[in-house]
């Protein structure tokens, strides 16, 4: 029967089935475990690459290695996902190819990847060097755990099995590694930094890779007489992860006697707003007030259910306190009320929140995790009233952090896995699980939140200056590009000239011109030869028919042809690739000197652009035009919102404004551009209400102040 190329025979199929099905449950069992935890070390890896690459770049001592490594930490980023994609796939390949009969004679690929098709022997030695010793080192650390692991699997396989065949093997773990990272176009000093990092957070686990591989072996009967080998030295992920767990010292908050005395005075303002806490009970019911002790447990009970940022409940603090002292008074028989003193600190801290989730300056998808320190700071406020009055209470600093690092993230699909998010949400959630009664907590989960955010900001500093120094070399460009251009149109325009000299100013000397400018200045002395020599130039093709000027033109055409060669040498200009004018000019010029005319003549019209120019719509705005006056107080560091489309809100900083044409350039939260506007085009934002500023005050002191001030208004019209 004739099988058409599309259709597989049932007997075919049923004759040749997947690698992975001939291999045995508890060999697949193994490579899942180990799968998983590479995945791990691999999370880990990945994690720190982005800190040591940036403390790299905070080193170097040159422009040109700073961006080397700022562009590793981008393609890091971006590849991220692709090359944990590849290494599993790589590992899970090699499993597969255990179950194949002739397997033992396969010639494993050396360990030599990763590297750009130029990459320079000296690039490969260095490379081969650095994991010869990473290799021993995991062989001389786990080599006896491995080799049992290697003659379980062979049992298992009925087929001897190498250590340097198994597929955990550290050179196998290598080369997938290695396989994986060669999209990253990355030069030599970066890729030693990854194959240590990876020898720091995956190799250094090998010892519980293996142990862990071995024990599965071990349970199902494959030779279990062989010793087991003892876990070595406490290192590894457990170590780290004890590292991290370390907690500074606490310090308590300083005591501020005049506390109490403000917290007096605001409670004058609060009597406008009392009453709104209070059971539900028969009128006849004679309240009695519940000490500040029993509310701060019905507080941490109400503590325990705070819903989670997702959630779709709206918790009303006022009205869940409310429920529960009417549960209370039913229970008890009585009717128990809060007291006036701790009804004011309840009214002021809901009046506190009510701001700060209304606020522009609070991203949308943040509030919901600043709404649950409602609680939190309502027990500090209820046990030490100086936080309305103590700028530096370590409760208020670490909201205003907070508040602070979160109004530079934009929002975006997935922001739950943000670095930052993820950070205050630890934060927050440790104050709901662990704050009772002790407001030391707030202390010791203040210093660790200071130095993340830091760190961060020294990060993002670097990335930011770098930006800046990025912009400023581009806008230099274009500004030298628009006098090279403007010079070229003062001596050009109108001028009837042999079209490949007009051909050979506008694309080559231009770019003389543009380097002349660039390295040295307009006032250079290089800049003003470069144009005497077009002068010169232009000059000596437009004389015609005067056979005086053609006898001076001998005189000046050795001094010429030398200028012109000279600047195309200082360009880096091919001699071969200029051949060709110098022998049509030598042409024009022995015609001028015989007096003969050229027919083949064009007169220049059109203005030569050289790149893109710099113009702004400003000069269509009046100068009094109220949304252009906005634009004039934006300063530098200053926080935008900017909608540029109904799915799409972006949150940037303002890093610089660069002359002559004012260019205002944005910066995101990382410190890497991510907008440039004209005046003009920020008037017209502002004009369709789709920018607007945002308020870098500290967050509680402006609630503070606008509540003040609301309930003084309140109290006036009484």
């Amino acid at each position: 029967m004739h099988n058409d190329g599309k259709v597989v025979p049932i007997k075919q199929a049923q004759a040749t089935p997947s690698p992975l099905a001939r291999l045995p449950v508890v060999v697949l069992q193994v490579r899942d475990k180990a799968a998983q935890q590479l995945q791990q070390g691999l999370q880990e890896l990945f994690d720190n690459a982005d800190d040591t690459l940036f403390e790299m770049a905070d080193k170097a001592r040159s422009t040109v290695d700073q961006h080397i490594f700022f562009q590793a930490m981008r393609d890091l980023r971006l590849k991220r996902k692709n090359f944990e994609r590849v290494l599993m796939e790589q590992l899970f390949a090699a499993f597969a190819n255990l179950s194949q009969a002739d397997s033992g004679g396969l010639h494993p690929v050396p360990v030599v990847s990763y590297e750009m098709a130029g990459a320079t022997r000296a690039d490969d030695r260095e490379k081969a060097v650095a994991l010869e010793a990473m290799l021993g080192r995991v062989r001389h650390r786990d080599g006896l755990a491995l080799g049992q692991l290697s003659a379980r699997l062979s049992e298992v396989l009925g087929r001897p099995l190498t250590d340097h065949e198994n597929p955990l093997g550290p050179a196998r773990l290598c080369q997938f590694f290695l396989q994986a990272g060669r999209s990253l176009g990355v030069e030599i000093r970066v890729k030693l930094i990854m194959l240590k990092l990876f020898e720091k957070y995956v190799l250094s686990d090998a010892d519980q890779l293996y142990g862990e591989a071995n024990q599965l072996l071990v349970a199902t009967g494959v030779l279990p007489e062989l010793k087991s080998v003892p876990s070595r030295r406490a290192g590894g992920r457990a170590s780290r992860e004890l590292q991290h767990q370390a907690r500074p010292p606490a310090t308590d908050p300083p005591c501020d006697e005049s506390g109490q005395q403000a917290f007096t005075a605001l409670q004058a303002l609060l009597v406008a707003v009392r009453g709104s806490v209070a059971p539900t009970l028969e009128a006849s019911a004679q309240p009695q007030p519940i000490a500040s002790r029993d509310l701060l447990r019905l507080l941490s009970h109400l503590q325990q259910y705070v819903p989670e940022p997702g959630a779709e409940d709206d918790f009303d603090l006022r009205n869940q306190l409310e429920q529960l002292l009417t549960r209370v008074s039913v229970k008890s028989g009585k009717s128990r009320v809060v007291e006036a003193a701790d009804e004011d600190v309840i009214n002021l801290v809901a009046l506190l929140f009510e701001f700060i989730l209304n606020d522009a300056s609070v991203p949308h998808a943040f509030k919901a995790l600043i709404a649950r320190l409602q609680i939190p700071i309502l027990k500090v406020a209820l046990l030490d009233k100086s936080l309305f009055s103590y700028p530096g209470h370590p409760a208020r600093r670490l909201l205003n952090q907070i508040a602070s690092a979160a109004m530079g993230c934009s929002p975006h699909n997935g922001y739950q896995n943000d670095s930052l998010y993820l950070r205050i949400e630890q934060v927050i959630q440790r104050l709901l699980n662990e704050f009772v009664e002790d407001p030391a907590i707030f202390s010791q989960l203040l210093a660790p939140f200071s130095r993340f955010i830091n760190e961060e900001q020294q990060r993002s500093a670097l990335l930011e200056q770098h930006t800046r120094d990025v912009e400023e070399g581009r806008l230099r460009t274009e500004v030298a590009r628009q006098r090279v251009a403007q010079a070229l149109n003062r001596r050009l325009s109108g001028k009837v000239l042999p079209p490949f000299v007009v051909q050979f100013l506008q694309h080559t000397w231009s770019q003389v011109l543009l380097l002349a400018n660039l390295k040295h200045g307009e006032h250079s002395v290089q800049w003003q030869a470069g144009l005497r020599t077009m002068d010169e130039l232009i000059w000596s093709v437009g004389l015609h028919e005067d056979t005086e000027a053609g006898r001076h033109l001998l005189e000046q055409l050795p001094g010429l042809l030398k200028s012109l060669r000279a600047g195309l040498a200082g360009a880096a200009f091919d001699p071969f690739s200029t051949r060709e004018f110098f022998l049509r000019l030598q042409t024009v010029h022995v015609q001028t000197c015989e007096g003969e005319g050229d027919d083949g003549l064009i007169e220049v019209r059109e203005p030569f652009v050289l790149g893109t120019q710099l113009s702004d719509a400003i000069e269509a705005w009046p100068h009094d035009d109220p949304d252009l006056l906005k634009v004039r107080p934006l300063r530098v560091g200053g926080w935008v919102e900017f909608q540029q489309d109904d799915d799409t809100i972006l949150r940037c900083k303002l890093t610089a404004i660069m002359a002559p044409n004012h260019r205002y350039i944005f910066v995101s939260r990382t410190g890497l551009k991510v907008l440039e506007q004209t005046p003009g085009q920020l008037a017209a934002a502002f004009k369709r209400g789709a920018l607007r500023s945002l308020d870098e005050g500290l967050l509680f002191d402006r609630a503070l102040a606008a509540v003040i001030g609301n309930l003084r208004q309140l109290n006036r019209g009484k």
